[in-house]
């Protein structure tokens, strides 16, 4: 496997970012079982309980695991193709819990005769759901149909890249923006003004929601944790097989195979691709033969 730079670095943001993740749902478990009616399908407010918990799991927590799964070394072994299905997969299901969640909230209003879409919540809130969804068919048509061009794919990945980030930030900003808008109009005596328990124990999963989108936010867009290119495990790859033979023959380390760092070619790697043709030079540098290399 190859070697992440600032792998520890890495790994202290990563343990720390789903620690904070699994404590908020945690805290919004006991704030639905301890502090509200628990959950239920019945067009009361245990129905409506549905909504945060399911936007907390899924399109808080799974979306944020989404977002940096290609970062994580360990699965630098899997192919892109594989890790693509993976990628998806933690997206549609985000995406499906938040729509349950916003059947539970619309279901809930009707039947207790509130309005819908009048608050700021709501109004960003949906805006995520429709660019979420969006984003997912513009990555399932352009990346994972084999037929879409490598130039398209290319021109297409910033957009792409910031759009995730600007949707997982938007989910943050609106998630507190309810969970306010939830203690204001539910608590009553005392109110929350008064700083009861239940608003100080939901002030606190806030400030842990926005310390878990910030540390997903940071390891998704340091450069030196970014997948290598498919070119470069494939080379390491190869280049480890034989050291490794070689290792065992002479009674020596497997683990003395070629190591590198994210980011850091090897010098054959400039030359030539991993299928042994050489690179096409210009004067303004070196251009793929494969044209339209890609990484997330």
């Amino acid at each position: 496997m190859m070697a992440m730079e600032n792998f520890k670095q890495f790994l202290v943001l990563l343990v720390s970012a789903l620690s904070v993740g699994f404590v908020c749902i945690v805290f919004v478990l006991r704030w639905v079982f301890h502090f509200k009616e628990g959950l239920a399908w019945d067009g009361g407010l245990a129905e409506f309980n549905w909504h945060p918990l399911l936007i907390v799991i899924g399109f808080i927590f799974l979306q944020g695991i989404a977002i940096i799964v290609y970062r994580l070394p360990w699965t630098w072994r899997c192919s892109k193709l594989m890790m693509k299905f993976i990628h998806a997969g933690l997206n549609i299901l985000a995406f499906i819990m938040a729509v349950v969640s916003l059947v539970a909230v619309f279901d809930f209003h009707n039947a207790a005769n509130i309005p819908n879409m009048y608050s700021l919540h709501s109004w960003v809130g949906l805006a995520a759901v429709i660019l979420y969804a969006l984003q997912m068919v513009l990555g399932l048509v352009v990346y994972l149909v084999p037929i879409t061009p490598g130039f398209v794919r290319a021109a297409l990945m910033p957009v792409h890249v910031y759009g995730g980030l600007f949707i997982f930030s938007s989910v943050i900003a609106t998630a507190l923006m309810g969970i306010t808008e939830k203690l204001i109009f539910g608590l009553k005596d005392p109110k929350y003004k008064d700083s009861p328990p239940e608003a100080v124990f939901v002030n606190v999963l806030g400030l842990l929601l926005a310390v878990f989108g910030g540390l997903i936010l940071w390891i998704a867009t340091r450069p030196q944790w970014k997948r290598p290119a498919e070119n470069q495990l494939r080379l390491v790859h190869s280049d480890n097989l034989p050291a490794a033979s070689e290792a065992g023959a002479n009674g020596g380390n497997a683990n003395a195979a070629l190591t590198m760092t994210t980011g850091v070619g090897d010098e054959r790697a400039g030359d030539q691709e991993s299928n042994g043709e050489p690179r096409r030079r210009n004067g303004k540098g070196e251009e793929s033969a494969e044209g339209g290399r890609i990484n997330i």
